[in-house]
């Protein structure tokens, strides 16, 4: 899930990694004469230092060559940087904005029998770098990408349907990050001021307080990254739950997991924050639609922590002293003396 593709290009590193073999700084070796740098033949400098042994451990009447430990005659010389070049490492194929391939091709594969669009539809996610918004990857494009992760089992007929469902659910988690920034872009007090009165409140304290303050700048997504093997602590911890009570907490665990950092102007600098996003697998519709449900939150840095609890603690304290009953029975009060 979550799978954008950006445009940029990355330069391609030279390895720093040298072939084994005899370095290239090892001092050339004339025949019958044991090289000055092996190891086997310096003489001791120090009077003080133990005498050598009776004889030398390498044998001296064998070939010329052998009296050095290090075989030259199989030596392979040190590759050069055109050669390092041309096998490029595994990183600098990724793209650092989403850890995926650099381009998937928008050819159709081998032997693929029903033709796939190559549109791609954008985003309302703004990318970091301010160029306009992120796109999402073709049909064909998504295809692709999952016969290269080895999904050769995958039913081309619902690919289209895979890509819709994919560009729903990040749509639905940019959703959720521009809330939070909505609610703590502007700082903490802020935030308070939008959860005091619980989440049932939130939007309507949130108009209020963008009506008085005005609304916090648009933040925009700077990079992401899948991680679909990684659990998260918190959803390690429901599925616990989820095994000692069923009824109120048992759940399939998240079928994905992304990072998504997103870009925060405090003041007119910029801060990147990290947003946490769990995918899970509901009961389907009647109808037989799928439903899937989002759990998405700051990471659990000190600020992070903060707004996470402001949030959960503000609803919960709202609840439990009775807030929304006592604004009713004020309210009825206030009409009845009208």
């Amino acid at each position: 899930m979550g799978w954008f593709w950006a445009d940029e290009t990355l330069a391609q590193q030279p390895s720093t990694q040298s072939p084994s073999g005899l370095p290239a700084s090892h001092p050339p070796v004339a025949a019958g004469t044991p090289p000055p740098g092996c190891p086997m033949h310096q003489k001791t400098a120090d009077k003080l230092a133990p005498p050598p042994p009776p004889a030398c451990p390498v044998k001296h009447d064998a070939a010329p060559l052998s009296s050095c430990p290090v075989p030259h005659a199989n030596s392979i010389p040190s590759a050069t940087p055109a050669q390092d070049a041309a096998q490029p490492s595994l990183l600098s194929k990724l793209n650092p904005l989403n850890y995926m391939f650099q381009s998937i091709s928008q050819e159709a594969a081998p032997n693929q029998a029903i033709a796939l669009p190559t549109t791609r539809d954008e985003s309302s996610i703004p990318k970091g770098t301010g160029d306009g918004n992120w796109e999402y990857p073709s049909p064909q494009q998504m295809y692709n990408a999952l016969l290269r992760k080895g999904y050769t089992d995958t039913d081309i007929t619902a690919v289209e349907s895979m890509v819709s469902v994919h560009n729903f659910l990040n749509e639905g988690a940019w959703a959720e990050i521009v809330d939070w920034e909505r609610r703590f872009g502007k700082g903490l007090s802020r935030g308070w001021q939008v959860c005091r009165r619980g989440e049932a409140n939130a939007p309507l304290e949130l108009r209020r307080v963008e009506a008085r303050e005005g609304e916090p700048p648009q933040p925009s997504l700077i990079r992401f990254q899948g991680r679909p093997k990684e659990m998260t602590p918190k959803a390690a911890m429901l599925q616990v739950l989820g095994w000692l009570y069923p009824a109120k907490f048992g759940t399939e665990p998240p079928f994905d997991r992304h990072d998504w950092y997103v870009s925060r102007n405090i003041n007119g600098e910029e801060k990147q924050v990290r947003y946490i996003i769990d995918y899970y697998s509901g009961e389907p519709e009647p109808t037989g639609e799928p439903v899937f449900y989002l759990d998405v939150r700051p990471a659990f840095t000190p600020t992070g922590a903060v707004e996470r609890g402001m949030r959960w603690w503000g609803d919960v304290w709202w609840r439990a002293k009775g807030g929304d009953v006592r604004e009713q029975n004020k309210l009825a009060k206030h009409q009845a003396s009208l």
